[in-house]
Parts: structure tokens; sequence; C-alpha cells
């Protein structure tokens, strides 16, 4: 059970006034098996935003980042970011999406982020290693940059991807399910990281079935269930109406005073697969 109160939400930065968009969707329809993962999808996102995607198992939150970072062909719709792609996104795949088996060092995995600034078929030159390096002390993994990948921890493996994002100098972060599998001392390590990259501009977009942490520490809050149940403020999404919908019979609320509490049974509601 996940209980989730209104009380003592997070106050972002004056970064979240900057209205430029950084990210904008229009009309995304994805076909999975003849039937839509995702229907008529539409939002947009601002540079320097923190934007919390929620919803159950099956509802599309992978499904649309894939879709974003162009590794699913959309049906029909368009996906516009701002100074591409490419120079734009970083990426944290969902844990079970990586081969932790692969043999490769942690700063090789970071270097990986600076393909586009090396070129091909060229070797990283020092000013590469010296930005892989301020990545990693970044994300507090320095001292294991010689380390196998496949020896770390989760949450540690997790900080890697975002100093490769780091290295790379993208300007927004899309992480699918990062605190999947982390203990909550690892969860606490990893905001740290993305509320003080977050607080240097960085825009960070994050799929969750934390509802305490959606609701509390983010600008933003996407409810997603194959099609858009609603986007805007926390306070705009956290109703019983709108959790109802996403929920269903697994919500129950109650009101005490002016504080309404919601508990959402969250027993396998976890995503599986590609949606």
């Amino acid at each position: 059970m996940a209980a989730i109160t209104t009380n003592g939400r997070y106050e972002h930065s004056i970064l979240s006034l900057i209205e430029e968009p950084i990210l904008t969707v229009r009309n995304l329809t994805v076909i999975y098996n003849d039937e839509p993962a995702l229907d008529a999808v539409n939002f947009e996102i601002n540079a320097g935003e923190r934007v919390a995607i929620i919803g159950p198992n099956g509802a599309g939150k992978s499904t649309l980042i894939k879709a974003v970072m162009g590794l699913l062909q959309p049906r029909s719709g368009q996906i516009v970011i701002k100074g591409g792609r490419e120079q734009r996104i970083g990426y944290v795949p969902q844990y079970e999406a990586v081969n932790w088996d692969f043999p490769v060092t942690v700063r090789d995995v970071v270097m990986m982020g600076r393909a586009r600034q090396i070129g091909w078929f060229r070797w990283p030159g020092r000013e590469h290693w010296t930005a892989v390096e301020a990545a990693l002390e970044r994300v507090g993994m320095a001292e294991f940059s010689k380390k196998q990948i496949g020896e770390l921890s989760g949450g540690q493996r997790r900080r890697v991807f975002i100093a490769r994002a780091l290295a790379q100098q993208a300007e927004m972060l899309i992480l699918d399910e990062p605190f999947s599998g982390v203990d909550s001392s690892a969860q606490a390590s990893m905001m740290e990281i993305l509320d003080s990259l977050n607080n240097d501009g960085l825009t960070i977009i994050l799929s969750t079935h934390d509802l305490n942490l959606a609701f509390q520490r983010f600008d933003k809050v996407m409810a997603l269930k194959r099609r858009m149940i609603a986007y805007g403020q926390p306070s705009e999404i956290y109703t019983p109406d709108i959790l109802s919908q996403l929920y269903g019979g697994k919500l129950a609320t109650w009101a005490e005073g002016q504080q309404i509490t919601v508990f959402v049974d969250d027993h396998d509601c976890h995503d599986h697969g590609s949606h």
C-alpha cells in the first residue's frame, strides 16, 4: 500500500517559471498487436521543469518514453524536441532493459555519452576523459570508474547512466522507472542528484509508481492510462476523481480536516514488457 498526503509539497525553484517548451507531443498514437498502447496523447514540457508520469501497469508510460526517444515508431502524431533528439536528451532505461553482464567499465559507459562530440572512427582525447571524470564526480561515482558495470549495485548503475547523460551535455533527462528495485537510501541519493541537476537547469522527466514522490517532488504530474487522463500541477492531478480513473477499484480515500489521504493498492502495478 502507498499512502499519499497533500501536506509538505515540495516547492520548486524559479526554473519552473521558464515557459519554453523543450518537448511537444501532439496526437501521439502507438499501436501494439492491433490495439492502442497510446491513444492521441498531447502535452508540452517546458525547459527546466520536473515532470512525473504515473499510471498502472500497461498504462503506456514506457511506451511513451520509448516513442520520445525514437525507439518506437508511432502510428501517428508528432514529437518535437527543441534542438534535436541526439543533442538534447539523456536516457536512463528500465533496469531490465540493459545487459549488465556486458564486459565494460563504468567510465567506458559514461564515455558513450561523448560519441557525438568525438565523431566517427576517432579516439577520445583528454577533453573527453575530463568530461567523463567530471560527470562521474557529479553523481558520486568517480571512485568506481574502473569497475565493471556489472559489479555495481542497482542504484549505482543508474547513477552511471545519469553520468552518461551529463557527459553527453544533455539538456533533458528521461528516466524510465529509475527507482524500481532500489532501496530507500539509494532512491534518496538519486533524488538529491536529480534535484541538483534540475537546479542547474536540466529538465527531468521520470516515470514512477511512487505516488508520494510524484506529488511531492515534481512540478507537474502526467496521469496516463493509454490516453491522457490529466496533466498539470500536482494539486490539479491529486484528486479522487483522477486517481480513480487511473487505478479504479484499487483506490480508497477519506478526508480528515483539510487533508485528503489517498491509498493506492499498487500490488502488481509495475510495467512489464514494452508498456
